[in-house]
């Protein structure tokens, strides 16, 4: 068996699309998932499964949720690799913005289109910088996540690509917690 990540956008935000972590969990058990873990109540899940294909355990993931929750919920897999892999290639490494949270991962479902990335690269945030890899858009906000102009929503439109957005404590945590 091999342990991923689930992360799941939007949930459990404003009171918006919520679902119970327990409830999540116990979700997870019905479609045939093991050692089920989750990480604070934003939908971070880690998990072990005998399938291989993210792309496969991202489709059961969000049909349970349709059928469990009734509500459509982008969902996002990585395998424990590919989230080491992300935190290791992060630009953003300065521990004072570290320590203040402002150091952001906006984790991508599929790898842009070349062209979309160089119009992306393009664009200038004051108080934001940014790194676009096929994977992941890195964010180093000034201000904080929050304050920013640099979106997930933004980050989606432009790069035509899901997203999901953790921050740099979130990201560490999942990958102990999966270790």
């Amino acid at each position: 068996m091999k342990t991923f990540i689930a992360l799941l956008r939007g949930v459990n935000v404003s009171g918006q699309k919520k679902m119970p972590m327990a409830e999540v969990r116990k979700m997870m058990t019905s479609i045939g998932f093991k050692d089920i873990q989750t990480y604070i109540q934003s939908g971070n899940i880690i998990f072990k499964s005998e399938l291989n294909s993210t792309k496969e355990i991202e489709g059961l993931i969000h049909n349970a949720i349709k059928n469990t929750f009734g509500f459509d919920v982008p969902v996002l897999v990585k395998s424990v690799s590919e989230i080491r892999d992300v935190i290791a290639k992060n630009p953003y490494n300065n521990e004072n913005d570290i320590a203040h949270n402002r150091v952001y991962f906006v984790l991508l479902q599929n790898t842009p289109n070349t062209e979309l990335v160089i119009a992306f690269e393009q664009m200038d945030f004051p108080n934001e910088k940014f790194t676009v890899s096929n994977s992941c858009v890195y964010l180093c906000c000034k201000n904080g996540y929050r304050k920013a102009k640099l979106s997930n929503n933004l980050i989606e439109r432009k790069l035509k690509a899901n997203a999901t957005a953790r921050n740099y404590r979130t990201m560490n945590k999942l990958l102990e917690l999966a270790s």
